[in-house]
């Protein structure tokens, strides 16, 4: 293990530069992951860990030090830094002391198939990375495989970034145990085609109450809109079905997570 005593040491400002800014976390492959519950989840997946950073007087849990050991006999550098230096990285308040910087995944649409992704979440250009987090806890939640994140450029929609530090603490670590593909929507489409998904998405306008089907055809995506605009017509008509969530007060909607949540216990439920 080795002390960092300096904030103008590489690994300090490339800390800094990953937690801050989505161009360093796309060129470099990498992402930042604080805290304990969060630390010790992305160790357990044998996630690619880079380098991990602690601060040793913040850092009283006996499971977190654990971490830090068995990190370190495993080859993976350990770097103590002060509790100053340690906050000043932090992307959250009260800080607990570790965090790790760690490869994402990258997965390719190519890598998944109906044996290994048969309930599906995907996601056309949303556009809150704490939307996409509490998204991937909801599919660990109700056993779902994984998620689609579809940029539409014909509709200059891009997506919000999956290892955004918002992201990854919603997901409460489940983007380390689930697939997260980012794709194109026509990539997605001819994808669907040629695996025979069975494509549901929903639309305020539809007449079909979710709660009516009796029964959901797997292997099956779950097509969900962005924030603001939802799903476009020509989105629209790739679906097989549409649903619409009923809305009995003077709200005309649910926030993304919420909606996709209440969708995916009903498919879990009916498949």
């Amino acid at each position: 293990m080795t002390n960092l005593t300096s904030r103008n040491n590489p690994k300090i400002r490339q800390i800094h530069h990953l937690v801050s800014q989505r161009k360093q976390r796309d060129t470099s492959g990498l992402f930042v992951v604080e805290g304990i519950h969060h630390v010790g989840e992305a160790c357990a997946s044998n996630a690619f860990i880079e380098y991990l950073c602690y601060a040793p007087d913040m850092l009283t849990s006996e499971f977190a030090l654990q971490l830090v050991q068995e990190q370190a006999g495993k080859g993976v550098p350990c770097y103590a830094i002060d509790r100053e230096t340690f906050t000043s990285l932090a992307s959250k308040d009260n800080p607990q002391g570790i965090l790790a910087v760690v490869r994402q995944p990258r997965l390719q649409l190519g890598d998944l198939t109906q044996k290994n992704f048969r309930f599906v979440v995907a996601l056309v250009a949303p556009q809150d990375p704490g939307n996409i987090g509490s998204i991937l806890r909801t599919i660990d939640a109700v056993g779902a495989s994984g998620l689609l994140l579809l940029d539409d450029p014909s509709h200059n929609q891009f997506c919000a970034d999956p290892y955004h530090p918002s992201s990854v603490r919603a997901s409460m670590g489940a983007i380390f145990w689930y697939p997260v593909v980012s794709t194109t929507f026509d990539n997605f489409v001819q994808w669907a085609q040629q695996q025979n998904i069975h494509i549901y998405g929903t639309s305020a306008h539809s007449s079909q109450d979710y709660r009516k089907v009796e029964k959901y055809k797997t292997p099956l995506v779950l097509l969900m809109g962005s924030e603001r605009e939802g799903l476009y017509p020509d989105q629209l008509a790739v679906c097989e079905v549409m649903l619409r969530i009923p809305m009995q007060g003077r709200v005309t909607s649910l926030n993304l997570a919420i909606a996709t949540s209440v969708m995916l216990y009903e498919i879990a439920s009916k498949i």
